[in-house]
């Protein structure tokens, strides 16, 4: 199954998890739908499910490194890669860019340095349209009597109050605004979280804030269950 977002689609694939919370959280926080993988096991798992428009790859890796996976990248996908890795020696450098990387970025690294190489990256790839360019996150979303600011990340009630939602309840409400009205599968909203693939937490999650967004939880009309397709924000003008 193939899905493919029209705001940029990134898979980050690392072995270590908080470099993976980190991008999860960042890039998506600016706009962008993210998928990690912990390994090039995974990511070649992942890879078969959903389209992307970049991946961001470490090198040093328990098992196949990035390297190869890189190669196996350019050979079988459509798909820039950016190296995000400790090794920075110009011969370092050298090997991944000369095993089709874009660009390759040493850690440590600046948020705000990754990001503006992401956007480079996706520019000259000309993966995404020129409204999509600069990974502009939509700015409301009316879910019945309620709107969330995608900006903010805020969910206020129509009089203006605000509903107080955990980090996680935001996370997910925000990962499902992303793409409103279009089902998205457990498996993507569990990496998209960080919750490496538990689909059972999305659904206790999902439990959680219709508590919070439904007038009746036992009757969701905000936060659907598309069988077979996963779980879908019905979103309104």
């Amino acid at each position: 199954m193939v899905l493919k977002a029209d705001i940029p689609h990134i898979l980050a694939v690392d072995d270590d998890d908080r470099i993976r919370r980190l991008l999860a959280q960042y890039l998506t926080k600016n706009g962008y739908l993210v998928v990690t993988a912990a390994d090039a096991a995974q990511a070649r798992a992942v890879l078969k499910l959903y389209s992307f428009d970049l991946c961001i790859l470490d090198v040093m890796m328990p098992g196949e490194g990035g390297l190869n996976l890189a190669r196996f990248i350019d050979v079988s996908y459509d798909l820039p890669v950016l190296f995000l890795t400790a090794m920075t020696e110009t011969s370092d450098k050298i090997a991944g860019l000369e095993a089709g990387a874009d660009d390759y970025l040493p850690k440590p690294f600046e948020p705000k340095e990754l990001l503006l190489r992401v956007k480079a990256i996706l520019k000259r790839a000309n993966k995404i349209s020129a409204t999509y360019t600069d990974a502009k996150p939509l700015q409301n979303m009316r879910l019945g009597a309620l709107v969330f600011d995608m900006t903010a990340r805020q969910l206020n009630h129509d009089s203006g109050d605000r509903v107080a939602l955990t980090d996680t309840e935001n996370a997910l409400l925000y990962a499902l605004c992303q793409k409103p009205n279009i089902p998205i599968r457990r498996e993507m909203l569990a990496v998209q979280l960080g919750l490496d693939g538990n689909v059972r937490a999305i659904d206790v999650q999902i439990t959680r804030l219709r508590k919070k967004v439904e007038a009746n939880p036992a009757n969701p009309q905000i936060i659907l269950t598309i069988r077979g397709k996963g779980y879908m924000a019905k979103v309104t003008q």
